[in-house]
């Protein structure tokens, strides 16, 4: 039931609330939707120069995290009002079931898509990820970042995210997923979707940790499940992949019937051709 929850979560996008902008009022096509991913750019160095501002405002730069432990990366949007939450929170539920620690063995590093956010959000989202995570020392090894729109694109380019902002809806259209960092910078290995398996989890970072360079990864496809007001329905392409998952339901259930089926007519033939003691069939009293 985990991993059928894990595979549906990873058909999602997550759609947050975004920054205004000046593009003109024109809701994400289909064809933007399905180009919304990650790209797996395994072994590709993040620049350690890009400059970003920590919860509490303060300047600093991605190098600053480098050269102790692996990393993990987490781009996504502190108020985003879907995938973003569910993200995190699957992240933290693994984490609670390691060994290794959030600023012991590993940090965490978030990183905002919106250049709109401020520190004060992300110092808000770090206070309650920290009580929720509850272990001692994550303070200092889980930081959350907020930055410019130049250097955003480039570290999302370099790390293989690709997102695209709705102006109709003011939201944010973005893969979900974690990237794995050795603790030089460079990408060691992705986990997709919002549930993350302790076991691979511990293992990625047991990778990078050794700087070692993972292999690329099967990822399903990503939609927006986003209802636009302005088309008053969802598109026809993510219409399509909703019947073909309910036809696999149906075929799934129709096959688990004619198994039911099968192993009940089995049954009843073993019994009927089932060899019977002497006398077993004759009236009481009968010798």
């Amino acid at each position: 039931m985990k991993s059928m929850k894990t595979r549906l979560s990873a058909l999602l996008v997550a759609v947050s609330l975004g920054c205004p902008g000046s593009a003109p009022a024109q809701s994400l096509t289909d064809g933007k939707l399905t180009e919304i991913r990650f790209d797996q750019k395994l072994g590709s160095q993040i620049s350690p120069d890009l400059p970003f501002r920590d919860e509490s405002g303060r300047f600093v730069r991605l190098g600053d995290y480098f050269g102790r432990k692996p990393i993990v990366l987490v781009l996504g949007y502190y108020e985003c009002p879907m995938l973003c939450t569910l993200e995190l929170n699957g992240l933290v539920e693994s984490m609670e079931e390691m060994k290794w620690k959030v600023g012991g063995e590993f940090d965490v590093v978030n990183v905002s898509i919106s250049p709109a956010e401020t520190p004060a959000l992300a110092a808000a989202k770090k206070a309650s990820y920290l009580r929720r995570y509850g272990r001692s020392g994550a303070a200092a090894g889980w930081h959350f970042l907020t930055g410019d729109e130049p250097e955003i694109r480039r570290l999302a380019d370099e790390a293989g995210f690709r997102y695209a902002y709705d102006p109709t809806v003011k939201q944010f259209a973005h893969p979900s997923g974690l990237v794995i960092l050795t603790p030089h910078g460079k990408i060691s290995q992705y986990l997709f979707g919002v549930n993350f398996e302790p076991k691979d989890l511990y293992s990625a970072l047991a990778g990078a940790s050794a700087q070692n360079v993972g292999s690329p990864i099967r990822q399903l496809v990503l939609l927006c499940f986003c209802y636009s007001p302005i088309r008053g329905k969802y598109g026809v392409l993510i219409m399509t992949v909703i019947r073909i998952l309910g036809g696999v339901t149906l075929v799934g259930l129709a096959w688990m019937f004619a198994a039911m089926i099968r192993r009940e007519s089995k049954a009843k033939h073993s019994a009927a051709t089932a060899p019977h003691p002497v006398g077993a069939d004759k009236p009481a009293g009968v010798t």
